[in-house]
């Protein structure tokens, strides 16, 4: 959607929307997110979600849990906008990622396996893309979130009108100062498009949330950082926000514990979610 001069009151919503675990539940230290973030978006034909794509994403996770490989990712489902499923893996560097790639294609039996399963998943795409994100910790708040206690992301996709990307990271900085000293539970992880279809100029806030009531305590949220911000600081922020931001756009989406190959401390850490489900085997011809 186009910008319009009361857009950032919108954005307060936005980022208002979050909360993080309450003190008991959360654990001492949480890993913060990755400095390089990998996001495959697989968009599905119509009548090709739910089992038919569960089944055909099996086939990578067994081929990753046959190879012991120690690189993990998890999935997502969309609960808004187009049908498609959103694919994670985060590495500390590029280097990391290209080690990834090298020792993964320097497994032949792994390799056969993710290419005879790739082969079987694109019968139910009408397309797909990647793209590689960097970590912006200047642009993010309280980022080191327990992830595998949580159940949905909510995800804005940001697009920077060309050369006001200083106007937007001041935007984005009045945030999370004005958030840091307001709201002590909210968080978030900013991301910059770095490779990728359209990728210039555009932003990706992730706010993890474990239970969709954390939405419904957005408005009273949002309403006190615009308190606490006072009228020059709010009109601060719409002169900012209508200069510098070309088009906004959020969505949700809900991890897929069948489609996805998680870490075995996200196991420990709750395995009544995380814990792989007896997968579906392709069948071999029993020895004569």
């Amino acid at each position: 959607m186009k910008t319009s001069p009361t857009l950032s009151l919108g954005l307060c919503l936005l980022f208002g929307s979050l909360s993080t675990l309450n003190a008991q539940e959360a654990a001492p230290a949480m890993p913060g997110p990755p400095k390089v973030l990998v996001v495959t978006r697989e968009f599905l034909k119509p009548g090709r979600s739910g089992a038919a794509h569960q089944k055909t994403e099996s086939a990578f996770v067994n081929a990753m849990t046959a190879a012991k490989w120690p690189v993990h990712y998890f999935a997502m489902n969309s609960l808004s906008g187009a049908p498609r499923t959103l694919f994670f893996i985060g590495y500390e560097s590029f280097a990391a990622w290209e080690k990834d790639n090298l020792a993964t294609a320097g497994n032949p039996t792994l390799a056969a396996a993710m290419d005879h399963a790739s082969a079987a998943d694109g019968d139910l795409l009408s397309s797909y893309d990647s793209s590689t994100f960097i970590l912006r910790e200047d642009l993010s708040l309280r980022q080191a979130v327990d992830i595998a206690h949580m159940r949905y992301f909510e995800i804005s996709r940001f697009v920077v009108r060309p050369g006001h990307m200083k106007e937007f990271e001041e935007l984005g900085k009045l945030y999370v100062g004005g958030y840091e000293k307001t709201i002590p539970d909210a968080h978030w992880a900013t991301f910059e498009s770095l490779y990728g279809t359209d990728n210039g100029g555009v932003f990706v806030v992730i706010n993890p949330i474990k239970s969709m009531a954390e939405i419904d305590q957005s408005l009273p949220q949002s309403k006190q950082f615009m308190d606490a911000m006072g009228e020059d600081g709010m009109k601060k922020l719409e002169t900012l926000s209508a200069s510098c931001i070309e088009s906004v756009q959020t969505n949700l989406f809900a991890f897929t514990p069948d489609m996805s190959y998680p870490a075995e401390e996200w196991i420990k850490a709750d395995p009544t979610f995380w814990k792989p489900k007896p997968r579906i085997q392709t069948k071999t011809p029993a020895t004569p």
